[in-house]
């Protein structure tokens, strides 16, 4: 027979085809096996009304036969065939879909209940990636007739009669030489058919057959000390057809969620939370997300990737959709599958339409609805996410001038110094007394070098908790909420506490009048490396300490001195002082009677107040000679 060609405009389209839609060879075989199932979906859609098909639902089947020495790959099912002039029609003319013009044809309640993948007529060509020629074998349900279509490529096909036993479909394909940069024998090998199946097809409705290798000890040497091994071949089911988050989750047991996470997202602990979701409406999808319980080991990394398994009909469309997981739950693992997503042409990735944005801002959610359960009902494996991924919560809050804070305030956690433990702002909150102005903070590298703060007794004094933060991140969260319950957020090291009385407000003014000469005497010893030199009203046990000025916390200024040492940002250093410690009213007499010991006492009890504030001395070896020359 005459050799025709493609019924599409030229050899340039095909060739788009085949090299620019698609990334990934290894997507030939999804698409294959995705038309197979559209035509077996299309028979049993026939013998709901046509009682010759004499097939029932479990007799369906796609089969996969590699023959290595012939170079050939087949991919064979029992659907609805086609005719020659459905060849004609769907095979000789690309982006022309069978699948679509199927779907077409039903009526409005039929569609609802009929699910076609492939509906773009260009998957079928993805086999030139791979292949040098391509043969189609088909006999029409129904039909008495069967007909091959073969193909090289660009350069046109052929339609010939043949025979054929039954109605269904044969792809066979003719795998290109290998060269030094392919080896497109690798799709002949059985692993690499098993691994491409379990990854993109695992979920096709229908079995996925394929002749496989095993061994077994023979039969004759079963009781010897040495038995011998024999290989042989056997038909075995490679997909798992019905995926979990399809099923009812009444019939789905916590055994069975752990061990689907843990195989599908290679974790060894059992997850933090399941949200299985099955939604209909606007967009209709399944859904089956994780928490983890613990965080990869390159969660904090830009090699980590994001995102959820993107599933339309149970046919992998994406490994990692990020669209789908807003960055402050990039933690979340898990699949999404719906038939209401409008794909682009080669089904690698989803055009952003509002189908997508429905699911991601329910997903979310769905997500915080999970976690503030956690949170509530189970503190103890709450408080254990937490301590994996809780940063990435504040880092979310903070994230988009505070976009999304009214979302994660209470999923936050941080640790009470009256409790001793972690609480969250709305406990916090409940446990403050009525008098209690402000949310107090602290913010240092460790609790244990925070509860030491001299700033913290007159605090611990009123019975007044303080919320410890440790991390980069947590100063930035009160500039990001402002307020929380109504309470504005306060540093311990701010100029004000609201503790003082109008009585001890006036004590102090009087004290400071006396202690002026002192003050100004160490100003003008410690020079420019203090801004000011002034009482303190807060102190208790503790002679001095230093407030930053405001503007620039004391860890602010260590982090951009960490993120970025050439910007040179330093906070204005505040030296206070205890008008009721004895070291102060040392410090008075030695202004008076001795200056040069006034200002050993200055520059130690400085240094004093920079270690106490985590602070680097701006030199050790100094600040400890002096130290010991006072000592002789």
């Amino acid at each position: 027979m005459a050799k025709k060609q493609f019924k599409a405009e030229s050899k340039r389209l095909l060739d788009l085809m085949i090299n620019s839609i698609y990334t990934h060879q290894e997507i030939f075989l999804r698409e294959i096996i995705s038309n197979a199932s559209d035509a077996i979906d299309k028979l049993a859609y026939v013998s709901l009304t046509d009682q010759n098909v004499g097939l029932s639902r479990e007799d369906f089947a796609i089969r996969i036969t590699a023959d290595k020495e012939g170079r050939l790959l087949t991919v064979s099912d029992n659907g609805v065939g086609m005719s020659r002039q459905e060849m004609e029609d769907n095979l000789g003319t690309i982006a022309r879909s069978g699948s679509l013009q199927f779907k077409k044809d039903l009526d409005d309640r039929d569609k609802a209940d009929v699910d076609i993948i492939g509906q773009f007529g260009v998957g079928f060509y993805s086999a030139f990636m791979v292949a040098d020629a391509v043969t189609v074998i088909s006999k029409k349900y129904g039909s008495d007739e069967a007909w091959m279509w073969q193909s090289s490529g660009a350069d046109g096909y052929t339609v010939t009669a043949c025979e054929k036993e039954s109605a269904g479909t044969d792809v066979i394909m003719h795998l290109k030489p290998d060269t030094d940069d392919e080896k497109y024998s690798r799709f002949l090998e059985e692993h690499e058919l098993r691994m491409l199946i379990k990854k993109y097809s695992d979920y096709i409705r229908y079995p996925i057959k394929m002749d496989v290798t095993k061994t077994r000890v023979k039969e004759e040497t079963k009781d010897a000390e040495k038995p011998e091994y024999e290989t042989y071949t056997e038909n075995e089911t490679l997909n798992s057809m019905v995926p979990l988050w399809q099923r009812n989750k009444k019939d789905v047991t916590e055994e069975e969620y752990n061990q689907f996470y843990k195989e599908k997202f290679f974790d060894f602990e059992d997850p933090a939370a399941v949200i299985h979701l099955s939604v209909e409406g606007a967009v209709t999808y399944k859904a089956l997300l994780y928490v983890p319980a613990r965080a990869p080991y390159d969660f904090y990394t830009k090699e980590y990737k994001k995102g959820l398994q993107l599933y339309s009909s149970g046919v992998l469309i994406m490994e990692n959709c990020e669209d789908l997981l807003p960055e402050h739950f990039r933690f979340v693992k898990g699949v999404v599958d719906s038939q209401d997503l409008s794909l682009n042409i080669s089904r690698e990735m989803l055009q952003h339409d509002r189908q997508l944005k429905f699911i991601a801002a329910n997903l979310e959610k769905r997500i915080k609805t999970e976690l503030k359960k956690l949170l509530e009902n189970e503190r103890e494996k709450y408080e254990k996410f937490y301590g994996a991924f809780g940063r990435n919560l504040k880092y979310g809050l903070v994230a988009d001038y505070g976009a999304h804070k009214d979302l994660l305030a209470d999923l936050l956690l941080f640790w009470s110094s009256k409790e001793s433990k972690l609480v969250t702002l709305q406990e916090y909150a409940d446990g403050m007394p009525e008098e209690q102005k402000y949310v107090y903070y602290a913010a240092g590298e460790s609790r244990e070098r925070l509860a030491q703060l001299p700033q913290l007794d007159a605090l611990k004094e009123k019975g007044y908790d303080v919320l410890f933060f440790t991390e980069d991140v947590d100063e930035f969260i009160p500039q990001t909420l402002q307020k929380f319950a109504d309470k504005e957020f306060r540093s311990v090291t701010a100029d004000d506490l609201g503790l003082t009385t109008d009585e001890e407000k006036k004590a102090i003014e009087e004290k400071k009048e006396a202690a002026k000469p002192t003050l100004d005497f160490v100003k003008e010893t410690l020079g420019e490396r203090v801004k000011e030199v002034r009482l303190s009203p807060s102190l208790k046990n503790h002679p001095c300490c230093l407030t930053p000025e405001a503007g620039l916390s004391f860890e602010m200024e260590k982090y951009f001195q960490r993120m970025n040492p050439e910007m040179g940002l330093k906070a204005g250093r505040i030296l206070e002082f205890n008008p009721e410690h004895p070291a102060f009213a040392a410090l008075q007499v030695a202004v008076a009677q001795d200056p040069e010991k006034a200002k050993k006492y200055a520059e130690i009890l400085y240094s004093q107040a920079l270690l106490m504030a985590d602070l680097p001395l701006d030199n050790p070896t100094e600040y400890t000679d002096l130290v010991c020359s006072m000592l002789v």
